[in-house]
């Protein structure tokens, strides 16, 4: 509480005037901190991969199990592999160096669907495996503390198999 004493010293030395409460400073008998938290949600992203002869389709459903709506999102996938110089991205996703694809997520509600993404990507030459690490990496200043289901790491083998996620 010193720290606020000399805060409200200052203001009041410059000729203002110490404020009645701040919003989430406990002065309202609360027990708050200093600022208001940041609404919360979870995001996830769950879909399908599969990979023939150097070429990748990737689907997937961006979901929010709440508590709070997200005003707009954004996914990141990060190949193993560097992407071949030209693709054909969907509205929305862009390329982000050799290796990254971004896509916006949009508005999801709390406890609510978002649109399926789906990429068409080619990797440089034919391996015979990728490795894609999905996450978020921007969500419109909403907080997310499990992280657990919005980062998927999968491996894709170059079989024409589907993998799950």
């Amino acid at each position: 509480m010193r720290v606020l004493g000399v805060c409200v010293a200052a203001v009041l030395a410059v000729g203002g005037a110490a404020p009645a409460a701040v919003a989430g400073d406990g002065s309202d008998g609360s027990g708050g901190g200093w600022f208001d938290p940041a609404p919360e949600a979870d995001l996830a992203y769950h879909g399908a991969a599969a990979m023939a002869s150097g070429q990748v389709d990737v689907r997937f459903t961006p979901r929010n199990h709440g508590p709070s709506a997200v005003p707009d999102a954004t996914v990141r996938l990060r190949w193993s592999e560097p992407l071949a110089n030209r693709q054909q991205l969907p509205d929305g996703c862009a390329r982000s160096g050799a290796r990254v694809v971004l896509c916006r997520v949009g508005a999801l509600d709390a406890d609510g669907l978002g649109e399926q993404i789906e990429l068409r990507l080619r990797l440089r030459g034919e391996p015979s495996e990728v490795l894609v690490d999905i996450d978020t990496v921007w969500s419109g200043g909403v907080v997310d503390r499990n992280r657990a289901n919005d980062r998927q790491r999968v491996l894709v083998l170059d079989t024409g198999d589907t993998y799950y996620f």
